[in-house]
């Protein structure tokens, strides 16, 4: 007599035990994927800087005051930096940021002071002027085609001028410059931590939105990939770089007010010393988290990491060429590693023979690998 199976043996027993090892394996392979150091590099160079501070200046580095001092004093360096992601995400360069900086700070000086305005007012007619300067950007580079770098750094030259004609190279100083509420812009605090950190927070978790999580940032990425392929799957390009110029220009604008209500003056080089920071800190950012891509959270962590690097520069030495020399150092290991992440893969492509996706055998100016057409 032969016996009949049971329903019981008739069940896979190991289909179970193969999903439950398959989950944790994806995971840790995600895991892995997160915090390896191409994903992430900026994270542990940054804490071997403050590993190397704290043991050079074990006095002064260690401390909670320092963290305090690297958030509030990089808020508005970090709003400068990630006023130039938009336009590097949509393959544009907008050099006038500095000098739109300089002018709101010193326009909302001047109409405090020598004008009487109220601080709404005050601040309203310079972001008006910041406006203006991103529309005129707009228009030099995408209506009348000229190139972004030379566009806007010509653009610069002419507020540059205008900062002098208003300023005479001086600082604008005032008692309504220090009065509440205007001083409360950048100056009120929580536990130490003041409001320009919360502006950083905002603007950064904003632009995160738009390039993550919106057709619209989808559509600038194409942008930046290859515009011609975007424009092929009719992705306004030109509306976007234009709109990107002008969104610079208002984030630059806001960090100059903020800016003039830190300091408690408009001064005629606020921007200046932000410029190489900006682009060194976009550039770091762009190899970090979003691999190639410019992007809000990885700008955000690269301005720590270089604001880290010159407050503890700043504490071991008092060479003043210290902080240059770091910046400048950063921003070229960056552009390599930006290079790199692109270089590679187009190399391992056609030694393969691999053919190449649409649009993708260019490499951009903006230091961005190449799109699919799955980014429209």
């Amino acid at each position: 007599m032969t016996s009949t199976p049971t329903r019981a043996a008739e069940l896979p027993p190991s289909a179970p035990h193969r999903s439950a090892v398959f989950v944790p394996g994806a995971l840790g392979r995600r895991a892995v994927t997160a915090l390896s150091f191409r994903n992430i590099g900026a994270v542990y160079v940054w804490l071997v800087i403050v590993v190397l501070f704290s043991v050079w200046a074990p006095d002064t580095f260690p401390t909670i005051i320092t963290v305090k001092q690297v958030l509030n004093g990089n808020a508005v360096a970090g709003l400068v930096a990630l006023s130039v992601v938009p336009p590097l995400a949509a393959r544009v360069f907008d050099l006038s940021v500095a000098y739109t900086m300089s002018l709101t700070s010193v326009l909302t000086a001047r109409f405090l002071v020598s004008a009487g305005l109220g601080p709404g007012a005050a601040i309203t007619l310079a972001m008006a002027a910041a406006l203006l300067i991103g529309v005129v950007n707009g228009v030099v580079v995408v209506v009348l085609r000229v190139d972004s770098f030379i566009a806007t750094l010509a653009t610069g030259a002419l507020i540059q001028s205008l900062i002098t004609m208003v300023t005479n190279d001086s600082s604008i100083t005032g008692v309504q410059l220090l009065a509440k509420p205007f001083a409360s812009i950048a100056q009120l605090d929580a536990r130490g931590i003041t409001l320009p950190v919360l502006y950083l927070l905002i603007a950064a978790l904003a632009i995160w939105f738009l390039l993550e999580h919106t057709a619209t940032g989808r559509r600038l990425y194409a942008t930046g990939f290859n515009a011609d392929a975007a424009r092929l799957q009719g992705v306004r390009t030109d509306r976007l770089r234009f709109l990107t110029l002008v969104a610079s220009a208002l984030l630059s604008g806001f960090a100059g007010i903020v800016f003039a209500s830190s300091v408690g003056s408009g001064s005629p080089t606020a921007g200046t010393p932000y410029l190489l920071s900006a682009y060194a800190a976009a550039f770091v950012g762009a190899t970090q988290l979003r691999a190639g891509r410019f992007n809000a959270w990885g700008t955000v962590l690269a301005v720590l990491l270089l604001g880290t690097g010159i407050t503890g520069l700043g504490l071991a030495t008092s060479a003043q060429w210290a902080a240059s020399l770091f910046t400048g150092s950063v921003l070229i290991v960056a552009l390599v590693l930006t290079g790199g992440r692109i270089a590679l893969p187009a190399v391992l492509r056609r030694r393969k023979g691999i053919p190449s996706l649409a649009g993708a055998g260019t490499p951009t100016e903006s230091g961005t690998p190449p799109a699919t057409g799955k980014e429209i």
